[in-house]
């Protein structure tokens, strides 16, 4: 039996989806960052437990931006891992690069999943002309997920996390995307103000460094591993600190306006907007999903999917293209 794999190659963890020829998910696993890049856990010994790699007819990985790509492209005709710098992309762990070693040294089929940029031909125009970098790969797979799932050609997916990304889906295909660096706050990351902007100017820190610290944890005063932001904000809320209640209402807001915005453009009636990610999907013990939801349900019906999105939407897109051969995804072209 043929297997088909997905890889999240997510902010705090890398994330792996395991289906069959049947679609049915044979296995779901996280690989923790700092472990990672410690050398405590590792990519073959963990999936050893589940199917033997050889069985892998096709793994879908996404990693880092995918900025140097514009289509799904295999493995084997990938430079410099699909990416033109990872400086500027949050805290680097080496935790992720160590998987796709891992992967191009068993040879499993693999293809990369492109990011969101300036080269990307299947944007609008006006995003590409907007914007260096609209959103990273895996906003693809969970996309994809969220159409495959629910069958909407038009819809506002909302991937609320460690990141806040908001994509626009017309017609079936991505149009644009509002990354963390310009758009909504995360639990960690968030767009640049001006305070940031003179800490850069004086020296005082980096533009990452600043970028890392631009979520809401600034809001909380939490500075710790980025492995623990998002649950010691949740636990601050939960005891009623006021910084931390703050935070979590100053998300909302910010994903709000990010969907009003994507909302204000679209050419096309809205058919759902789509809610994921570890924040966008939470109701306990407080409930992010429900606050975001009670504000956007005017515009279109809310959907929440679950936060494991990024991994199932990248198995799917390796089955679609092994078994299906399917010549594009949410209008990103596949290359043989």
């Amino acid at each position: 039996m043929n297997y088909y794999m997905g890889m999240d190659h997510g902010t705090t963890a890398v994330s792996f989806n395991i289906i069959d020829e049947n679609k049915k998910q044979v296995a779901y696993f996280k690989l923790n960052r700092d472990k990672l890049s410690n050398n405590e856990v590792n990519f073959k010994d963990t999936l050893s437990r589940y199917v033997d790699y050889k069985d892998i007819g096709l793994l879908a990985i996404t990693y880092a931006m995918g900025d140097n790509i514009s289509k799904i492209t295999p493995i084997e005709k990938v430079k410099d891992r699909g990416i033109k710098s990872i400086e500027g992309a949050g805290k680097v762990t080496g935790g992720g690069s160590n998987v796709y070693a891992e992967i191009e040294e068993l040879k499993i089929p693999s293809v990369v999943i492109p990011g969101m940029h300036r080269d990307s031909d299947f944007l609008d125009k006006r995003f590409r002309a907007l914007y260096s970098h609209c959103a990273s790969s895996e906003k693809v797979s969970l996309s994809y997920y969220a159409y495959m799932k629910y069958n909407f050609k038009n819809m506002i997916i909302a991937d609320i996390s460690s990141n806040s990304v908001c994509i626009l889906v017309e017609d079936g295909a991505i149009k644009g995307a509002m990354d963390a660096c310009i758009g909504a706050c995360g639990f960690i990351h968030g767009p640049l103000d001006l305070e940031m902007i003179r800490n850069i100017d004086s020296g005082n820190k980096t533009a990452n460094e600043c970028f890392s610290h631009a979520g809401i944890s600034k809001i909380a005063h939490v500075d710790d591993k980025v492995t623990n932001v998002k649950d010691m904000i949740i636990k601050n809320a939960v005891n009623e600190d006021e910084d931390a209640l703050l935070a979590i209402d100053s998300l909302v807001t910010s994903v709000v306006m990010e969907i009003y915005g994507l909302y204000g453009i679209s050419e096309k009636e809205l058919d759902a907007i789509v809610l994921t990610g570890s924040g966008g999907t939470m109701t306990k013990p407080i409930d992010i999903s429900g606050k975001i939801s009670k504000k956007i349900e005017k515009i279109a019906p809310v959907y929440v999917m679950t936060e494991k999105s990024g991994a199932i939407g990248s198995s799917l897109i390796a089955y679609d293209i092994a078994v299906n051969n399917k010549k594009k995804i949410l209008g990103i072209e596949v290359v043989d």
